[in-house]
């Protein structure tokens, strides 16, 4: 899943793609670097982002969505409004990659009325009130794994509330929203644990904060972490990785598949 964010504020590639043709090219550049799904995003996530209207989502994302339509792309529609999820999935967009863990029930309404995915992350609420990066309180979570799935099944159930069904609804923890860099490193460590509910997992690492608390680095110099990350991820059951560095990540899963050493066989 290539990223990409049609704001001038995210946090690492804010700005880069505000204009229609940039907004075409970045399509462009992540099909050709091998995304099988693009997550547009017109809304920053980013610590005290502000919260934009639905008509200036839609305008923000219009060229990126309908070029990559156009293209043929699996698309990914990054909103929590469901006034934009449902303009995106109009036009053809797929899935509905929801940050808020359904803040809005009429998510889940507008993806079951277009037969969509419903990408539901873990989150406690806007992104509003994390004062920082990773700035989240150790004693905020009893058991972090536990409790980031006893939080997403309960929003899971009002999904399914709503009419969704049950295999339209994508897992994903949600490393870095509400959570401290250790509480997301335990949820990598961990991941094996959410099999239990039922659900396709994607993981978002993508150059985050928790990559740097390990050696202090800027977003620009975290693709060393981000690929470890998405490793880690895959090995652990990770069916969907959303990333900005599509290429370097797919060449990353590659020469793990080139490199693994052969399953021995035996006879009885």
């Amino acid at each position: 899943m290539g990223v990409l964010n049609t704001t001038p504020d995210s946090f690492f590639d804010g700005g880069r793609y505000l204009t229609p043709n940039d907004a075409r090219a970045r399509v462009d550049e992540l099909l050709a670097a091998g995304a099988d799904i693009i997550d547009i995003g017109s809304e920053s996530t980013r610590p005290g982002a502000e919260a934009v209207a639905a008509a200036e989502q839609i305008a923000r994302a219009e060229a990126a969505l309908g070029h990559a339509i156009e293209r043929g792309a699996y698309v990914s529609i990054d909103t929590t409004s469901p006034d934009v999820a449902r303009y995106a999935l109009s036009r053809g967009a797929h899935i509905v990659n929801d940050v808020s863990c359904l803040a809005d029930g009429g998510l889940a309404e507008v993806a079951r009325d277009y037969d969509a995915i419903l990408l539901m992350m873990h989150s406690r609420g806007s992104m509003r009130r994390m004062p920082g990066f990773s700035n989240y309180p150790e004693s905020g979570y009893g058991d972090v794994v536990v409790d980031v799935a006893r939080e997403w099944r309960a929003s899971s159930e009002r999904a399914l509330d709503r009419g969704l069904s049950a295999d339209r609804l994508w897992f994903d923890p949600g490393l870095g929203f509400h959570k401290s860099a250790v509480q997301s490193a335990a949820l990598l460590k961990r991941l094996e644990e959410f099999a239990g509910l039922g659900a396709l997992l994607a993981v978002g690492p993508s150059r985050k904060s928790f990559i740097g608390a390990l050696d202090r680095s800027e977003p620009t110099d975290r693709l060393g972490g981000t690929i470890a990350a998405c490793l880690r991820a895959v090995d652990a059951g990770a069916r969907v990785l959303r990333v900005h560095d599509v290429q370097a990540v797919r060449q990353a899963l590659l020469a793990r598949r080139a490199f693994a050493r052969p399953l021995e066989t035996g006879h009885a």
